[in-house]
């Protein structure tokens, strides 16, 4: 696969590599992520599937983590390389369905709705069986998610982000038959409006939880949010955070 085609699921990433962080880096959930998975970290390297900018990533190795990287797109990694310290990150370009690296890492994580990209179930299970390949003995595996439940009632446009000469607002659209759905944002920037959609497959808690298992993975502990929340009745998302399952 080419990562930089405009037909692969990572096709929005080309045109609006330069301006990702600006209408989607939201400050604050940034912040908590980034604290949460310094906690988790533990020891050794760690691994960001989907790194992009280096949103998360460029803040972790300011912690002092020796923090690597797979991406599918030149145009966010070369994104990634312009910033302060990001030629110092090692990034890996391919699927990262496949975990395409060597060695093992006490944290393997993903942010911001990235699990949900993988298109199909064969490929996010292909994750979890990857994942579990590369984790140290006592590593974690973390990524959030939206709750579909959540999903299926959320009704209009959300702003995703706004500023003195920008908006983001998003739109979802489920197709429960298929477990997918297609975000739709409609970008108002510099007197110009754009449109742009990127498709997802959600998947509820007990399948992700199965396919942990088949992995040799299980369960650690699940939050409502990257500030580490109750998860519950009123969560629309999660953040999962799966160990070893020889742990014991």
């Amino acid at each position: 696969m080419n990562p930089d085609h405009p037909t692969s699921r990572t096709w929005y990433a080309i045109e609006f590599a330069d301006d990702y962080d600006r209408w989607f880096g939201k400050r604050r959930t940034s912040g908590a992520t980034v604290a949460a998975l310094a906690g988790l970290a533990g020891p050794g390297p760690v691994l960001e599937l989907g790194i992009g900018t280096g949103r998360i990533a460029l803040p972790l190795r300011e912690r002092g983590l020796d923090v690597h990287g797979v991406d599918g797109s030149e145009a966010m990694v070369r994104r990634l390389r312009a910033k302060p310290g990001g030629t110092k990150i090692p990034v890996t370009m391919g699927d990262f369905a496949e975990v395409p690296v060597t060695g093992e890492f006490s944290l393997v994580f993903l942010a911001g709705g990235t699990f949900a990209e993988l298109p199909d179930q064969a490929s996010q299970a292909r994750c979890f069986e990857r994942v579990a390949q590369h984790l140290a003995p006592e590593g974690v595996f973390v990524f959030d998610a939206h709750v579909p439940e959540a999903l299926a009632v959320a009704t209009g446009p959300e702003v995703v982000m706004e500023g003195e000469d920008h908006m983001v607002l998003c739109y979802r659209k489920l197709d429960p038959s298929a477990q997918r759905y297609r975000s739709h944002y409609v970008i108002h920037a510099d007197g110009v409006t754009r449109h742009m959609h990127v498709e997802f497959r959600y998947a509820g808690c007990g399948e992700l939880d199965l396919m942990a298992g088949r992995a040799g993975l299980r369960l650690k502990e699940r939050w409502g949010d990257w500030e580490g929340a109750p998860f519950g009745q009123g969560s629309s998302y999660h953040v999962s955070v799966y160990e070893r399952g020889d742990r014991d």
